[in-house]
């Protein structure tokens, strides 16, 4: 009984640990982020970053990199990594270029696997940093860190957006069984990067092709809207009834507020059909894109095969109504306990050694 309840205090404070490791702070986000001129403070991640923000910002009260760039320009830019422990502590760096991620969110931690074709500087390719990628701070010390543009001599106008990336790999561990794996905590900012060069072009919209597909597991219809424009597309509202050529019934309506679109970057519009499986035939999507500005409407044809209906009516897991999200929780617990066992016993048998 003693043991169990020593299993289960641990297990506890493994839990909240676990909730306060999963951390990913931003120092800044899109044209409309506000922050504050220091990324906030965290004894729990143990560092911060600040940008030196230079005199061809835009906006001097963004922390973030708002920078108006010209053709053939050089700069250099820098920021300082703040170490807030009483211990030496290592910082990864990396630029990201900045995409539209599956939730309709302008993405700048997550590297993209791949670009819309319209896409002419990836933020990766215009910025480089300067030295080793992974600098070691001092305790209650500070470093900074500096990285390299070069703007293309081209002529070119619009935004090109991204990501300074600052990631905190920690070795520190509160135990060790031999045998076992240890887990190091992993916690990052990323500061944002967005150049502006002539003038902004209008936006556009473009409607690619609509395909069956998945999400997190999940069956359904992905349209791809692409913006094939060099400026950021805010706030929009998606609307989106999809019909069977065949019978004429709608199947399935889709709405979806507060959608942002990176330049130059496709969104896979998640149009999820739940417990209702995925049918062959022939298919038209009708898409509205509307903010306070503009609108955009579309229509389109689509098939679904039956080897695709077949596909991902078997592979989803809205057959058995299981909760993916739980699916993991449960697993991740599952592996905490075993690991908290292995712990105790190991503990306790080196005790009775002892003694």
């Amino acid at each position: 009984m003693q043991l169990m309840k020593r299993i289960m205090v641990a297990l506890a404070c493994l839990v909240l640990g676990l909730q306060a490791g999963l951390v990913t702070s931003f120092a800044a986000g899109d044209a409309s982020s506000k922050s504050s001129s220091q990324a906030s403070q965290s004894n729990d991640i143990g560092f911060s970053v600040a940008a030196k923000i230079p005199s061809n910002q835009l906006d001097q009260h963004q922390s973030y990199f708002d920078l108006k760039m010209t053709p053939g320009r050089q700069q250099k830019i820098q920021t300082t990594i703040y170490n807030v422990t009483n211990a030496e502590i290592k910082v990864q760096t990396a630029i990201h270029t900045a995409y539209t991620n599956g939730n309709g969110i302008i993405e700048y931690v997550t590297p993209a696997k791949s670009f819309d074709p319209s896409l002419k500087y990836r933020m990766s390719q215009l910025t480089t940093i300067d030295g080793p990628k992974t600098v070691t701070i001092p305790a209650n010390g500070s470093k900074v860190v500096t990285a390299t543009i070069k703007i293309p001599k081209a002529a070119f106008n619009g935004v090109v957006l991204g990501g300074w990336y600052f990631k905190r790999v920690s070795n520190k561990v509160t135990g060790h069984v031999k045998g076992s794996m240890n887990i190091a905590n992993q916690y990052s900012y990323v500061i944002g990067l967005k150049y502006t060069m002539g003038k902004l072009p209008a936006p556009q919209l473009k409607l690619d092709t609509v395909t069956a597909g998945m999400q997190n597991y999940r069956r359904g219809i992905f349209p791809q809207l692409r913006n094939v424009s060099a400026v950021i597309v805010p706030k929009l509202t998606l609307k989106a009834k999809l019909t069977s050529k065949n019978s004429g019934k709608v199947v399935k309506t889709f709405s979806q507020k507060d959608v942002q679109l990176a330049p130059n970057s496709v969104y896979k519009v998640p149009i999820l059909t739940g417990t209702n499986r995925l049918q062959a035939g022939t298919y038209h999507v009708h898409l509205v894109a509307q903010n306070q500005d503009h609108r955009w409407v579309f229509d389109k044809d689509f098939v679904i095969s039956t080897a695709a209906a077949d596909k991902y009516n078997q592979a989803s897991v809205d057959n058995s109504g299981i909760n993916v999200g739980w699916f993991i929780l449960f697993g991740a617990l599952g592996m905490l306990i075993v690991g908290l066992i292995g712990v105790l016993i190991f503990l306790k048998i080196r005790k009775r050694r002892r003694a």
